[in-house]
Order: structure tokens, then C-alpha cells, then sequence
């Protein structure tokens, strides 16, 4: 018994001794590659997820290094974990010298972030996106790759085939989905989500919230919202409409088994008619370059009032405030904010620029500026749910269509959720 307790320590020993030498071999390659010849090495964290945007991204850091050999660019794409590998270094106030706020510049990642004011590219920041990234006292929190204008991406051939018009309002939309799923035969779906995912019923959710509770002047709750005292029955609605939607087979009836991979092979096959986000048109035309699609804004609800777009912040990269290597962290931003960079990641990400100095030629630019006159609204969880909210969101669609919860248990579970967020975190 003595000699395996022994053997035990030897062994422990043996450990601690192996972690110790690779802790220190790793301290001393890391210092050799900052120390020779100034060679500095710049970790960058984005959110770009899909083939094109991670390419068009992978680019511009390659001619950047090509430009500047003694600056390394270490570019991480953490896909579905990036927002808790940033909550790990967030919580041990050690994030990368770079990093996408992907929504949350000033409300999540604003203290950690440099003032940017200074920079040459903050005079070409598009007007929409002052809000968002600059506060009241003039700090610039990041820098945008991009622009989000959300609504819902259709199939044109299939609107125009069963001469559907563009719906403005809710109740035209629930109409255009029945005429489909009736001249269809139930071969194309209406309306199609990756429910195994929470995410296609959050931006359900998130979008049509704006216009169920904030842009139509007598269903204003903006306030209530912000101070807490919001009392989630008018919620409800979107609920019962999506249950609706399920209970006439106007959604696909895999809905809570499809995944996301599946969508883009639908589209292109024509078994889709309408999804809830804006998809990247590169994908789908890879699959079927005669494919046709549209962008509108969501449908407004209430009586009078108009569509929105739902949008602001998308891809950015902001600077955390303690880097060791500001300055080249700048050069960087100063490097993409070059017309021909702006240009470059925004048609990559198929997204409009985030400068005003270049105009990204992408695939849905003539329904941007169709609806040009119709004004961004920020993403609703962004603004009114603390800490976002966005997975009990989602999380709620499929456990209404599960049948685990009725569109008013969803509204009580949203609201307990935004109580006890809210008095934990509040709002300043």
C-alpha cells in the first residue's frame, strides 16, 4: 500500500514537473515571437460564420500582413461558442486585441473597449450607424464592417408564379402564406425554420416585436420596456400567430427537427418561399444560379402603421482598451477602413458597408434602396431585454409548438425571465 502511495507521487511529481516545462516553453515561444525583429502578433475574434464572409474576411488579414510582415494576425472564428468564449474573457478581463461586438457595442462590451473617436474612417460613419456606435459624451466603440437591414428574404419566382404581392401588414402575410401553401399542394413550405435551433424563433420573435410594441405611436411601450414596468400581455400576440401558422401547416412540417444546414439546398430548389432573416445570396446561387431572391422589411401590424427594418450593428471590430499593441491594433482598422477594403468585406458578407467612402455592389442592393425611405430600427433585444434575452426567445417557440407551453405561458415565461434579468442588471 506504502509503494503505490509512493508511486502515486512520483507520478504526480512527473505531472507538475511536464506542466510546469510546457507552461514555460509556451511563455518563452510567445515572447520570442513578439521580441524578433518587433514582430508583434494581434488576436482578432470574429463572428463571421458562413464560407463567404470567412473568406472575404481571411483576405483583407492576408494583404494586411502582406503590407505589414511584423504584424501577425491570429483570427479566430469560434462559430455558435463566440459569445461564451467572450463572456469567459470578458469575466477574467482578458479579451483579444481585437473582437466582433456582433450588436452589443455599448450596452455589453462597452467598457472594454477603446475610444476610437480619433480615427481618420470616423468621419465616413454611415449617419444610421451613429447611434449605435457613438454615445452622448462622443466615445466611438467600434468599427463596422458592415450593416444590417433584417427583415424577411422570399422567393420571387414563387410570389410572382401565384401573383402574391410583397405584403406590407401582418394579416397580408398570413395571406400570402396560405395562398402558397393552397396553389402549392403543400409542396413548398410557406414559411421555413431551423427549429432544432433556437435561432431562426428568435429573429421571429426579435423583428416583430419592433412592430408589435414600438414603431405605431398608440402601441408604444419603449418605456415601459426600459423601466420595467412592462407587463407582457400584448406579447401574446406573436404567440398565437406562430401557433397558428403551425396548426394550419403554414411552416414546414419538420419544423422542430430541421436544421440549419437544410435551408440554403430548400431555397435553391424552390421549396421555400419565406425565411426569417436576410440569406447570403452567394451560397444560393453556388446551388442554383438561376435562383431569384427578394428582401422586405417586416410587415407592419398595427393598422396605419409602416414596415420596418430591423437592423444597426452586424460585424465590427472593436479594440479592447488594454491592449498591449494599440497602435497596431489601429493600423488594422485603418487598413480596412480603405475603400477598396470597405468595399471587399462588405460584398463578401453580401451586407452594405459600413462607411459612407465606398459602395458595396451586392445582390440585394436595388430592394435597399427600394425601401430607402424606410426607416432602421434597432434589433429589440438589444435595446429593451437585459443582457438580450435572445435564448429564452428562442427557446420559447419551440417549446410552443412542442406543445410544452400555450402562447400565454410563453408570455409569463418571458416576462418572469425580464424581471429577474432586469432586477439583477436593470438599466442605466
Amino acid at each position: 500500500m506504502r509503494l503505490c502511495f509512493r508511486s502515486f507521487l512520483l507520478v504526480m511529481l512527473a505531472v507538475m514537473i511536464l506542466a510546469g516545462c510546457t507552461d514555460e516553453e509556451t511563455e518563452v515561444s510567445s515572447k520570442d515571437n513578439e521580441g524578433s525583429g518587433n514582430q508583434v502578433t494581434l488576436t482578432v475574434y470574429s463572428t463571421v460564420s458562413n464560407e463567404a464572409e470567412q473568406n472575404a474576411v481571411k483576405k483583407v488579414v492576408n494583404d494586411f500582413e502582406k503590407e505589414n510582415p511584423h504584424i501577425r494576425i491570429n483570427l479566430n472564428l469560434p462559430g455558435q461558442d463566440y459569445e461564451s468564449q467572450l463572456r469567459i474573457r470578458m469575466a477574467a478581463n482578458d479579451l483579444p486585441d481585437l473582437f466582433d461586438t456582433h450588436g452589443w457595442a455599448k450596452n455589453r462590451y462597452g467598457e472594454y473597449t477603446m475610444d476610437l473617436r480619433d480615427m481618420d474612417w470616423v468621419e465616413h460613419l454611415d449617419p444610421t450607424l451613429e447611434q449605435i456606435f457613438i454615445d452622448e459624451k462622443g466615445k466611438v466603440y467600434a468599427y463596422p464592417l458592415n450593416q444590417a437591414m433584417d427583415g424577411l428574404t422570399y422567393n420571387k419566382q414563387i410570389l410572382e408564379d401565384y401573383n402574391i404581392e410583397v405584403p406590407e401588414t401582418f394579416e397580408e402575410f398570413m395571406q400570402s402564406l396560405e395562398t402558397i401553401k393552397e396553389k402549392s399542394d403543400g409542396e413548398i413550405a410557406p414559411f421555413w425554420f431551423d427549429g432544432s435551433t433556437t435561432t431562426s424563433f428568435g429573429q421571429y420573435y426579435d423583428q416583430f416585436a419592433t412592430p408589435l410594441l414600438i414603431t405605431h405611436p398608440d402601441h408604444d411601450y419603449r418605456d415601459e420596456l426600459l423601466n420595467g414596468t412592462f407587463d407582457w400581455e400584448p406579447y401574446t400576440f406573436l404567440s398565437e400567430k406562430l401557433l397558428e401558422m403551425h396548426e394550419k401547416d403554414l411552416l414546414n412540417i419538420d419544423v422542430l427537427t430541421a436544421r440549419t444546414y437544410e435551408q440554403n439546398q430548400l431555397i435553391a430548389q424552390g421549396k421555400i418561399a419565406f425565411v426569417m432573416r436576410t440569406v447570403p445570396i452567394n451560397v444560393i446561387k453556388e446551388l442554383n444560379p438561376d435562383i431569384e431572391l427578394g428582401v422586405m422589411p417586416v410587415p407592419a401590424i398595427h393598422q396605419g402603421d409602416s414596415p420596418s427594418w430591423i437592423g444597426g450593428e452586424r460585424h465590427t471590430l472593436a479594440i479592447w482598451k488594454d491592449t498591449p499593441h494599440p497602435e497596431e491594433a489601429k493600423a488594422f482598422l485603418d487598413f480596412l477602413s480603405r475603400p477598396e477594403n470597405v468595399k471587399a468585406v462588405a460584398e463578401g458578407t453580401s451586407l452594405s458597408a459600413g462607411l459612407t467612402n465606398a459602395k458595396a455592389d451586392i445582390y440585394y442592393q436595388p430592394y435597399f434602396d427600394k425601401y430607402k425611405e424606410i426607416v432602421v430600427e434597432p434589433y429589440f433585444d438589444r435595446i429593451y431585454l437585459p443582457n438580450g434575452m435572445w435564448k429564452p426567445m428562442g427557446m420559447s417557440g419551440q417549446e410552443l409548438l412542442s406543445g410544452a407551453l400555450s402562447p400565454k405561458g410563453v408570455t409569463q415565461k418571458m416576462k418572469s425571465e425580464y424581471l429577474r434579468l432586469f432586477e439583477q442588471a436593470g438599466f442605466d
